[in-house]
């Protein structure tokens, strides 16, 4: 069986290592040394919130050294919450074990040029303990896991996320002097498929398409979206563990490239109570081993094994909820007729739907429209990943197709309206359990916790306003 860099290759670089723009071979990374025009290399890994975390090393010690033996970095950095605060409860780091470090093992067929840093090479590490087994919590390690087990059934499972995001005049330093309030969109109407209102967005997007492109990620289109200043830009599809490197190394990117322009972009699920949430549309298929996909036949029809894999998501989606909407502010999303869905029914292309069965013949696929810009996209292909091998494995029916508004259907099951409901369900999952082991459900359930405490104890602009003066 190959291994997830070999399939990764094999599927994604029919020529080698090096062949898609941007993406560099060890011999490359040298001659870019020995030229001056790289100098540095980004050495980073993904935590729990889906942040970029690591180092900026001299190219000549990456190739001497680091190549070989990897970095470090502190243990606490897969047991923190968003302000960088340790957090009690972790098994794997903990003040009591006195915050040692785990190895930062660079993943060499993920290395590419930053086009929009100067002289900058990016390379994404898997995490290691000190005898080189993985750091099962890690979150790129999860779906590695999930991945694996796929290939063990004879699939490749492949998938592709579509990453909405806001753009703000503000600069972030005067956003954060704002307190990220009464923020200017860069386009004041709606602009969802609109060329003139992208056209004054283009400075930014060209910089974008053309940056993403230019790192090995390759661009489909950008376009306009729902609301005002909001905006998308699709890739191709590939396998699950390269699609989710490529949508956190352009999450990131963009909001690189909004500072280096002064501006600002925002991937909040629900950035205020008057904007249109911010999606992550996650579409997912399997291959067999003879290389066609498994979702339909030879005469292009639907196979059992889709329905089952359509069956397995909607089964368990509930108790997974943590993985797709993983903050308090994901569930704000969630509102009747804002194109995010509240059930987890599923369609024909029918966008009230959780589920929305989309393309033709081999292209065939399932979009899942539950999971917004604040997913972390290791963690919601784990998911959904998991969840649909289960309907595979078990030949779990889906149940009837909804039709019409799924918003109105009374019948169709409401996916969870908070970050409580999702972690009491993902605290009784056995499935969660069960896919994912108990070290993983320990480590996100700790979590979830910690999320809901941080809140409940944070007195919020709205209590203010009611209850300052008048109660």
């Amino acid at each position: 069986m190959a291994s997830v860099e070999e399939s990764k290759e094999a599927a994604l670089r029919p020529g080698g290592p090096g062949v898609l723009k941007g993406m560099l071979t060890l011999n490359d990374l040298r001659d870019e040394a020995d030229q001056g025009t790289i100098d540095t290399v980004v050495t980073a890994f993904t935590d729990m919130q889906g942040r970029l975390f690591g180092k900026r090393i001299e190219v000549e010690y990456f190739l001497e050294d680091a190549v070989a033996h990897g970095v470090e970095g502190c243990n606490y950095l897969l047991a923190l919450d968003m302000d960088m605060e340790p957090l009690p409860g972790y098994e794997m780091a903990n003040w009591e074990g006195g915050y040692g470090d785990f190895g930062i093992k660079p993943d060499l067929t993920t290395l590419r040029r930053i086009p929009w840093l100067d002289r900058t090479a990016l390379v994404l590490a898997d995490v290691v303990n000190e005898d080189g087994s993985p750091v099962v919590a890690s979150p790129r390690q999860v779906l590695i896991a999930v991945y694996e087990k796929a290939q063990k059934m004879g699939y490749t499972p492949f998938a592709a996320s579509e990453l909405e995001f806001y753009l703000y005049k503000e600069s972030y330093a005067e956003a954060w002097e704002k307190g990220y309030t009464e923020m200017t969109p860069t386009i004041p109407y709606i602009l969802d498929y609109h060329i003139l209102a992208t056209t004054m967005d283009e400075n930014y997007l060209g910089q974008i398409r053309r940056g993403m492109q230019g790192a090995g990620i390759p661009v489909e289109f950008s376009k306009g979206e729902a609301w005002y200043g909001q905006h998308e830009v699709n890739f191709r599809y590939a396998d699950a563990v390269t699609s989710a490197d490529r949508h956190t190394i352009y999450k990131n990117g963009v909001k690189e490239i909004a500072f280096l322009n002064e501006i600002s972009a925002s991937f909040m699920a629900k950035p205020s109570e008057k904007d249109i949430g911010s999606s992550c549309h996650l579409h997912q298929s399997l291959v067999g081993e003879d290389g066609k996909s498994v979702f339909v036949d030879e005469n292009g029809e639907e196979t059992p094994e889709f329905m089952h894999f359509i069956g397995g998501m909607r089964k368990h989606i509930r108790e997974l909820a943590l993985f797709v909407a993983p903050a308090i502010n994901s569930y704000k999303r969630y509102a009747a007729e804002s194109w995010a869905p509240t059930s987890v029914s599923w369609g024909r292309d029918n966008r009230t739907c959780g589920f929305r069965v989309v393309g033709h013949g081999a292209s065939r696929r399932v979009e899942c429209r539950i999971p917004g810009a604040d997913a972390n996209p290791y963690l919601a292909f784990s998911a959904l990943l998991a969840a649909g091998l289960d309907g595979i494995e078990n030949e779990i029916d889906p149940g009837p197709e909804l039709k019409g508004n799924a918003y109105e259907a009374g019948e169709a099951e409401a996916f969870p309206s908070s970050l409580r409901e999702a972690v009491d369900l993902w605290e009784s999952s056995e499935f969660a359990k069960r896919s994912f082991g108990d070290a993983v459900h320990k480590h996100y359930l700790n979590y979830g916790r910690l999320e809901q405490d941080l809140f409940d104890k944070v007195v919020t602009d709205y209590e203010r306003r009611r209850m300052f003066e008048r109660g």
